[in-house]
């Protein structure tokens, strides 16, 4: 991390600098990460311009495990980045880490979407929220565009992928700093894009359901 970057990072108060921190699977301290974090940030001296560019990097250059049905099977954000493919949860640990390895604040979010166009079965749907200073904190979703599917970073409107179309779908409102065990444990513990969506991870109330989530484990 910069000077500047590690300046900006002391003047945050203690609860966000969760939202700072590497982790094991938002690694932004491998040479990789840290080095494409750098590469996207030179000569960009606006934060919102750094955040769209992070996030159009991870939309656009990484490919959705499903969409492309590309192997290997990714978690990490560093690998994530290695092999340019990762379901919508692995995406955004990649974007958390290029945006905390630049002293931007990034957490993690989910929704429960139904997997085909209305009704079950359904599934957790992994994306992001970043903390603009003029703004506060916003949602964003690089799993990548395809007909249907149009997100956007243009604040302070909100532009995710998918909507809320029935009664059994969720918007949670949590901002995690870490990804939820269930969803670490559906790309660790299966080994072709294939498995992980026979096995796609699924919670319907979060709140209600936070022992079932660290038992997944």
């Amino acid at each position: 991390m910069s000077s500047v970057g590690i300046a900006r990072l002391l003047k945050l108060e203690m609860p966000m600098q969760k939202y700072l921190l590497p982790s094991q699977y938002i690694d932004y301290e491998h040479p990789s990460v840290s080095e494409k974090a750098a590469e996207l940030a030179d000569g960009v001296s606006s934060e919102l311009d750094l955040v769209k560019i992070c996030f159009e990097f991870v939309r656009d250059d990484i490919k959705h495990s499903w969409d492309y049905r590309m192997n290997p099977v990714t978690c990490k954000a560093s690998d994530v980045l290695i092999h340019g493919t990762g379901y919508c949860y692995a995406k955004s640990h990649l974007l958390a880490a290029l945006l905390r390895a630049n002293a931007i604040p990034a957490g993690l979010c989910y929704q429960r979407l139904t997997v085909a166009a209305d009704g079950p079965p359904y599934c957790l749907h992994g994306l992001n929220a970043v903390y603009l200073k003029q703004q506060g904190w916003y949602r964003i979703d690089a799993r990548g565009n395809k007909p249907g599917v149009a997100a956007e970073f243009c604040p302070p409107t909100e532009k995710l992928a998918f909507p809320i179309i029935d009664d059994l779908e969720r918007d949670f409102p949590e901002i995690w700093p870490e990804p939820l065990p269930l969803v670490v444990k559906a790309l660790t513990q299966n080994t072709t894009v294939e498995q992980v969506f026979d096995n796609l991870p699924d919670i319907e109330h979060i709140q209600n359901n936070k022992d079932q989530i660290k038992e997944s484990t």
